[in-house]
């Protein structure tokens, strides 16, 4: 039921048609977990807060930054060095007192992935990493819940609902659509693209806004649909997606971090021991060219992609420190030296963001 006080604040969206007290009511009586509440987290925890969601669960173990704030709009300087999902739920406590949340102040992983989703009717995927993805993917198609899933690329945004069936059979899922995960250092990151913040707004709201249609039952929600929005040029695209025949059952979890192809054994120098060492190192900057002329510490510019066919050019017998934007793709281009029998290969942790 609802309180006098909760028909006042929400007044505004019980008066559209087709909506009401009824429709308010199913919103109170749900539970929705955020996973991620950066870029695509803040706005829709804010718009399902706002909303009336009765029980958010808000995933995160990632500390506020100073890189953070220009889009994970819930956090301030005063924020610094919080917990995201501890400083998320107290920022929209303020939005929605009516709102219970639950911090789990800790990454999602195979082990805790099943036992912390289960208890939410609906997940929203608000992470920026593939081995992530995969996990929650696949402990959603296990648990039998709804994933809205976004994920954004430049000036590009995607936006879909995965495994929430329309008929007996199966919903799409996010392996129906990408079966397996691209390369390591073949997708950069937002670390090393760059993002325009009010792009995750955009989609982290339209991913509130399916929440809703769920909840609710209105509208035409984005079930086994990917919706494309190009923010630069303002295009839309609607795909509709379908069961990949090939897919095989998906029963168990497993590790993520190998799946993606992340988990090795690759040596990294911190920024500090890279300085003070007496070692005379090769510099490799493994980006494009141009952002190696925006900034750079040295060494030669050999671009991942061309790493493979300048490996000739290198000499086996000296030491290499590789380094990128925030260590990612070095480690990707360290791999491809240690694969062509160079042993003395170092990655800079943090990459020249974290060099000074």
């Amino acid at each position: 039921m609802l309180s006098d006080k909760e028909i006042q604040r929400y007044d505004r969206q019980m008066i559209l048609p087709s909506f009401g007290k009824e429709k308010q009511e199913k919103l109170k009586a749900a539970a929705v977990l955020v996973i991620g509440a950066g870029g695509l987290g803040c706005p829709a925890l804010q718009y399902l807060a706002a909303a009336g969601i009765g029980r958010i669960g808000i995933v995160d173990g990632d500390s506020v930054d100073a890189s953070n704030l220009h889009r994970q709009i819930l956090y301030n300087d005063a924020d610094l060095g919080e917990n995201k999902a501890a400083k998320a739920a107290e920022k929209i406590s303020r939005i929605n007192p009516f709102v219970k949340t639950d911090i789990y102040a800790e990454h999602l992983t195979t082990e805790n992935a099943l036992e912390i989703i289960s208890g939410y009717d609906i997940v929203l995927d608000g992470t920026d990493n593939f081995p992530t993805r995969y996990l929650i993917n696949d402990a959603c198609v296990i648990l039998g819940k709804a994933n809205v899933f976004a994920s954004i690329s430049e000036f590009s945004a995607q936006i879909a609902i995965f495994n929430s069936a329309k008929s007996a059979q199966r919903g799409v899922n996010y392996r129906d659509l990408y079966p397996n995960p691209p390369l390591p250092g073949e997708v950069p990151s937002c670390a090393e693209a760059g993002v325009i913040g009010a792009l995750p707004g955009i989609a982290g709201t339209a991913q509130a806004m399916e929440c809703i249609k769920l909840i609710t039952g209105i509208g035409t929600p984005l079930i086994d649909k990917l919706w494309i929005f190009d923010a630069l040029n303002n295009n839309s695209t609607l795909i509709e997606l379908s069961l990949d025949p090939a897919q095989a059952p998906i029963n168990t979890l497993i590790n993520y971090q190998m799946f993606c192809g992340q988990e090795r054994d690759i040596v990294e120098i911190s920024a500090a021991a890279f300085k003070t060492s007496t070692q005379l190192f090769e510099l490799i900057d493994v980006r494009t060219p141009d952002k190696h002329a925006l900034k750079n510490i040295g060494g030669i510019n050999i671009p991942l992609e061309n790493l493979q066919e300048r490996v000739k050019d290198l000499d086996p017998s000296k030491h290499y420190v590789l380094y990128c934007s925030s260590g990612n793709k070095s480690k990707t281009a360290s791999e491809v030296l240690l694969k062509n029998g160079f042993n003395n290969v170092l990655s800079l942790k943090g990459g020249v963001t974290n060099f000074d």
